[in-house]
């Protein structure tokens, strides 16, 4: 009978502790996605100071391994270097979830405006800049050359 598996830290591939990589590899998600969640949920007016407290705590209660971590060689969340209009967050999302870019820039403007409060949408974005790796695949050029 297989023992069942333990959350720990992932502090060797983490940002900070690796609380966010260890919530990932026990959710088998990318690390990408359960950081932005953390950062959004921690952008709620009043939960800043939450959030923080939530990560410090996790980094204290949760272990941490030193054993390798298991990759689930699933789809990597990245910011899109080819569909992009300011630094590609919003297509990255957009070929992640395989969706239309425009859809996923119109919800991003409307949930950034609805609450009255531009702002949150703006630290939003550019949190989500610092959080999603740039995409470093090669792109395959779809123009013909003239000769």
């Amino acid at each position: 009978m297989s023992s069942p598996r333990q959350l720990v830290r992932r502090s060797v591939s983490g940002r900070i502790a690796g609380v966010c990589a260890g919530i990932a590899e026990y959710f088998d998600t990318d690390v990408t996605l359960v950081r932005l969640a953390w950062v959004i949920l921690s952008i709620v007016p009043g939960a800043i100071f939450g959030g923080v407290l939530a990560y410090v705590i996790a980094w204290i209660i949760v272990p941490d391994s030193s054993a390798p971590a298991t990759s689930s060689g699933g789809a990597r969340l990245t910011r899109s270097v080819v569909d992009r209009k300011i630094a590609g967050v919003c297509g990255g999302l957009a070929a992640y979830f395989g969706v239309d870019p425009t859809v996923v820039r119109l919800v991003w403007a409307v949930l950034t405006v609805v609450p009255g409060c531009i702002v949150l949408g703006v630290v939003a974005y550019l949190g989500a800049w610092f959080i999603i790796p740039a995409d470093t695949t090669p792109q395959t050029s779809t123009a013909s050359s003239a000769a």
